[in-house]
């Protein structure tokens, strides 16, 4: 008996279609995707000689930043504005209403005194009553 051989074809996986779902799925995912830009204040602190260091920052705070040109945010998140109901708004949401909560003002060396008043306004109008301001310690060359 003469036995033909068969011929052995070749497996192979068409790759075209894989790289056609992915190639989608990554254009889905990146004109899904919201890209947000973190804005970032920059300060420069005015210094003092006195006051006291604090430790403790385990404790939840409010904490305001104001740049030099008076553009505010309250927790890391920018202001939409600098007037006295925004941050009166934005102070009331982030507090929940716990007026015990202690306010950390930080203003830049450069701001105008007008904002940071604003802020103290704001907060004392809420009903806080624990408002601190921060500074730098003053160089050791600078006293000399």
């Amino acid at each position: 008996m003469n036995f033909r051989r068969q011929k052995i074809e070749e497996v192979s996986v068409n790759l075209t279609p894989l790289i056609d779902v992915v190639f989608l799925l990554l254009i889905f995912f990146m004109v899904s995707t919201t890209f947000t830009r973190e804005t970032q204040l920059k300060l420069e602190l005015p210094q003092a000689a006195s006051g006291q260091r604090v430790e403790d920052r385990s404790i939840q705070q409010l904490e305001l930043t104001i740049a030099a040109n008076g553009e505010m945010a309250l927790n890391d998140r920018t202001l939409m504005r600098s007037d006295l109901e925004t941050l009166t708004a934005a102070l009331r949401r982030e507090s929940g209403g716990d007026t015990l909560l202690p306010v950390i003002i930080t203003a830049d060396a450069q701001t105008p005194h007008q904002y940071v008043i604003i802020a103290m306004d704001a907060a004392g109008q809420l009903g806080f009553s624990k408002l601190r301001l921060t500074t730098s310690e003053i160089e050791a060359d600078a006293t000399q």
